[in-house]
């Protein structure tokens, strides 16, 4: 049965190139959350009920038929409220981990100065269409920290998961990350 891997953090923290980077090297599927994000986008309104129902339907739609795939696993990035929506969050991370045998979370965590200047990558301007108008992606990054907390409280995590990692990937390479995830999971 395929493992489940959740890259979690901020937007700009760089997840999808972690979980780029950990595809390589484990041979799993890369989900990255703007693969739908930006397909459901292109039918309906970012911030109506109809956007955010599809987005999530066609998700674990995805995850259901992959779990019961001959693969050996599927990464998945993405945001993680664990402020006023967690409920919420968990409840809806807990219905696509609870279809794999294993699943495994790990936290990404830099500054807000790092997350503005990975904002602008190549890599990640490439494959999330809606982030490169910069000024309303810069907005965005910065307005949700009002509204949501994307970064566990210390030991928090732990406490939310059953097999978690939380990195600070400041100074550290998406490759050496990986490395990390692949070597504290065996994957």
């Amino acid at each position: 049965m395929p493992k489940f891997v959740s890259i979690i953090g901020p937007q700009a923290v760089g997840k999808m190139t972690v979980g780029q980077e950990l595809a390589k090297l484990t041979g799993y599927k890369l989900f990255y959350n703007h693969m739908t994000i930006e397909m459901v986008r292109l039918i309906f309104d970012y911030d109506k009920k109809a956007y955010q129902r599809m987005n999530q339907l066609i998700r674990y739609e995805v995850f259901k038929e992959f779990a019961k795939s001959n693969e050996n696993g599927i990464i998945f990035t993405g945001c993680f409220d664990f402020g006023k929506d967690f409920e919420e969050e968990k409840a809806e991370t807990d219905n696509w981990m609870n279809l794999f045998e294993e699943s495994y979370v790990i936290e990404l965590e830099t500054s807000l100065e790092e997350r503005l200047k990975r904002n602008k990558t190549a890599n990640r301007l490439k494959y999330k269409a809606s982030k490169r108008d910069l000024e309303w992606s810069e907005n965005e990054l910065i307005k949700s920290m009002e509204k949501h907390r994307f970064n566990s409280k210390s030991g928090e995590g732990e406490k939310i998961f059953k097999n978690y990692l939380k990195i600070v990937n400041t100074d550290i390479s998406a490759m050496d990350v990986a490395k990390i995830i692949k070597g504290k999971f065996n994957l």
